[in-house]
């Protein structure tokens, strides 16, 4: 299950273009499929700046605790807060309601430098 058109993180998060620089990001669903059954997840408030490849937030499960890294640089502009009550949402829809946050992108060229839908399969595939 990995849509074509989003790209992808090799750490598991997936982004999708949007209005004005913005971008949606989540994780995969092979992320939350290793990650378990999802307890609770610390987002940043909007108006955050984040750094591409640094945490953004962690993400718990029954299994474990996990980071959540910015596939890009910017600054949150919004975060799916039905997260707070219905965190279990990331595990029955990781490309739809469960999204994580949303970023103004910084430099929206960097998207061309994420995985392919392709290039994402023969990473978890290998």
């Amino acid at each position: 299950m990995i849509p074509e058109d989003l790209r992808y993180t090799a750490e598991h998060e997936w982004v999708v273009g949007g209005d004005a620089g913005r971008v949606r990001v989540g994780i995969t669903h092979f992320a939350q499929d290793a990650l378990g059954d999802i307890v609770f997840v610390q987002l940043p408030e909007s108006g955050a700046v984040v750094a591409a490849g640094e945490s953004l937030g962690e993400i718990e499960s029954t299994k474990s605790v996990s980071e959540i890294y910015a596939p890009v640089g910017g600054t949150v502009v919004a975060r799916n807060d039905a997260l707070a009550d219905t965190p279990e949402v990331i595990n029955t829809d990781p490309y739809g309601a469960g999204w994580l946050v949303e970023i103004a992108v910084e430099d929206p060229a960097v998207l061309d430098s994420l995985l392919t839908a392709g290039a994402y399969r023969e990473l978890v595939e290998s």
